[in-house]
């Protein structure tokens, strides 16, 4: 009896750290398979770092350890050798690495390897988006549907058809760079390296290509993008979401940049940060008074009430009863006063303004 509990404490324990090795792993921190590519690690992250900000999350710890969890998924799955490391070896092999850094002649190592190339960043893409007057006021969130040039998901960019799909380039070896030699004068020689241009860099060549995308590396395809409409956004704003614009192996995106169009309101008309609308009233209001009862783009009420005379085009300022500021604060309201006159009189009432208001 006291082996089996010993055996069940064991099974348990190791259960336990089964379960924290998987819940350490980059990619399961960061929400992808092994397989992803950058740009839906990229992707990933800029969700997840949004999400669990320290800025967004004052006085979460958790939030807060969460969000460093996610960095360092971030640098080490974006950087090549390190994520190459890292699917072999684990974080102890990380560890190593970080140990040999140390070393004053891993140096000359490195030396004649060329050193790794910045990557590019494609062009970005400008589409308009319409949005109502009552967004703009209230703020809101869209998604909407791109049309872009994507890495292709059957083969992550690589334009195979499998991972066996290559083979070793023979103008490079397999090194993704070609030695070049320059005479700089007599007996004076100067040799760097370059690209490889038969590979591209990758030190393979396609054997068997991507049956999905025929090689392409990329195909068209659709992809929603979720953006934010900030409170008291104008007409003609851009909205910029970084790297969401078309992709290309190698290549960081470029960005989507938004252009906000104000769709016209039934109601309220926008000039600035001020509203204007007009209130009908009848002629017996505009001598008496009235009382009336408006609904705002929110829906939230504003009551107004005056009397006496009220002339035609008449305007009542409602001071932050406007659009957000920017900076703070909300514009006015303006409500131009219509006058409506009765189509005829009666006899009646003929003699009633004849006798009161004969000038």
């Amino acid at each position: 009896m006291i082996y089996i509990k010993s055996i069940f404490i064991k099974l348990f324990l190791i259960t336990l750290l089964i379960l924290s090795v998987i819940a350490e792993d980059y990619y399961t921190i960061l929400n992808v398979k092994r397989h992803a590519t950058k740009q839906e690690i990229r992707k990933s992250y800029k969700k997840l770092s949004r999400k669990y900000h320290p800025d967004k999350n004052p006085g979460d710890k958790e939030a807060e350890k969460k969000f460093l969890k996610i960095t360092e998924a971030y640098e080490v799955l974006m950087d090549d050798e390190k994520r190459n490391i890292y699917n072999k070896y684990g974080k102890e092999g990380l560890k190593n690495k970080q140990e040999q850094r140390g070393n004053p002649f891993s140096f000359f190592n490195n030396f004649n390897h060329g050193g790794g190339e910045e990557e590019r960043k494609g062009p970005s893409i400008k589409i308009d988006v319409t949005v109502s007057l009552k967004e703009l006021y209230l703020g809101t969130t869209i998604d909407v549907d791109v049309n872009k040039r994507m890495i292709c998901p059957h083969c992550g960019g690589t334009g195979a058809n499998s991972y066996n799909g290559y083979a070793t380039c023979n103008i490079c070896g397999g090194t993704g760079r070609k030695k070049m030699q320059f005479m700089l004068g007599p007996g004076i020689f100067q040799q760097v390296q370059a690209v490889c241009d038969a590979c591209g860099g990758t030190g393979r060549i396609i054997k068997e290509k991507c049956e999905f995308c025929h090689g392409h590396k990329v195909i068209r395809g659709n992809d929603i993008v979720t953006f934010v409409v900030e409170k008291g956004m104008k007409d003609g704003d851009e909205i910029v979401v970084e790297e969401e614009a078309e992709q290309a192996p190698n290549t960081t995106p470029g960005d989507l940049i938004i252009k906000i169009v104000m769709q016209n309101d039934e109601i309220y008309t926008r000039k600035g940060d001020d509203l204007y609308r007009s209130l009908e009233i009848s002629f017996f209001e505009s001598l008496i008074g009235f009382k009336r009862t408006l609904y705002h783009l929110d829906n939230h009420e504003i009551n107004i009430e005056r009397s006496g005379i009220t002339k035609p085009n008449f305007v009542i300022k409602m001071p932050t009863e406007g659009m957000p500021k920017k900076d703070g604060g909300y514009g006015n309201l303006y409500i131009e006063v219509i006058v409506l006159y009765p189509e005829s009189l009666t006899d009646t009432q003929y003699k009633v303004i004849q006798t009161h208001f004969k000038a």
